[in-house]
Order: C-alpha cells, then sequence, then structure tokens
C-alpha cells in the first residue's frame, strides 16, 4: 500500500495540516492492526481482540468490561466476547471492587501475566520491523508527539461528547 506524504497541505483536505496528520493518525490506527495480528496475536494463539484486552489489563491493571471498551475504542460486545474466551481459557480472572459491588472488573491471571510478558518480545520484533528507519532522536520525538496528542483526547472527549 503506498501513502503520499501527507503532513503537507493537501488540496484533498483542505489544504491544512492538521488535516493530513489526522488522516494519516487514522491510517496508522487502522493499518497497524495487521503487524499487530500477524506477527504479535497469531503466534500466541489469541484474536486480536483477546491480545488487546491482555495489553490493557497488563498496562493498566484490573478494569471492567466497559472501561475496557472505552480504552479499546470497540463495542462492548466485543469486549464481553473477548473477556469469556480469555476467562474461559484461565488468562484473566474477575476482581473485585469493594466501593461497587456491582462493578465487576477482570485482571490477568498468573497465566495471563506470562502471556503478557510474552507479547513484549514480539512486539519488539513488530516494532524493529517498522521502527528501522527512524533513529533514537526520531523514535523519541514520536513517542512525544504520540502522548500529547493522546493527553489531549481526553479534554477533547469531556468538551465535545453529548450530555
Amino acid at each position: 500500500m503506498t501513502s503520499k506524504a501527507s503532513a503537507t497541505p493537501d488540496p484533498q483536505t483542505g489544504g491544512t495540516d492538521n488535516v493530513a496528520l489526522l488522516i494519516d493518525l487514522l491510517k496508522l490506527a487502522t493499518f497497524i492492526a495487521g503487524p499487530m495480528r500477524d506477527g504479535v496475536a497469531e503466534p500466541l494463539a489469541l484474536s486480536s481482540n483477546d491480545l488487546r484486552v491482555i495489553l490493557a489489563l497488563g498496562g493498566e491493571g484490573e478494569l471492567a468490561g466497559h472501561d475496557l471498551s472505552e480504552i479499546m475504542g470497540v463495542p462492548p460486545m466485543n469486549v464481553s466476547r473477548a473477556l469469556a474466551s480469555l476467562l474461559e481459557r484461565g488468562l484473566v480472572e474477575l476482581g473485585s471492587d469493594p466501593a461497587n459491588r456491582r462493578r465487576k472488573p477482570f485482571r490477568l491471571s498468573a497465566q495471563g501475566r506470562a502471556t503478557f510478558a510474552s507479547t513484549l518480545p514480539a512486539m519488539e520484533k513488530v516494532g524493529g520491523a517498522l521502527f528501522v528507519d527512524l533513529d533514537k532522536a526520531e523514535r523519541m520525538a514520536f513517542g512525544r508527539a504520540m502522548q500529547a496528542v493522546l493527553a489531549r483526547i481526553p479534554g477533547w472527549m469531556d468538551r465535545h461528547s453529548p450530555a
């Protein structure tokens, strides 16, 4: 798949760098799923959504299904299916929330933590292939830019979500 360099003004995007960057970000978010599926999920016998749940729980800790749905950006039904599959395989277990007994959080089991740990070398391999041409300074700049955008999203959502 070819992609023209989009961080420059383009008549198709209204001539603005912001629109071009958003389009490239959407492409990246969409197409990164392929290498993650082929290079990380499938070798570990996980579906893409199973992998995303394991990564979310491994990175964030105990979370309820609706929290996972928001973090992953997928419909609650997809999260429910992944959780049921992972629960059946012994990779996640139910937690508890003493402050809210109705909340049903999940956490990685010991086997799930081992699976999470085994994703790291696979992700290193995928990342190495995708970032091969970026030097350390470029990787750091890319990381800082992503973190800055990620930090702004909750505020934007608070200001622009329907009440």
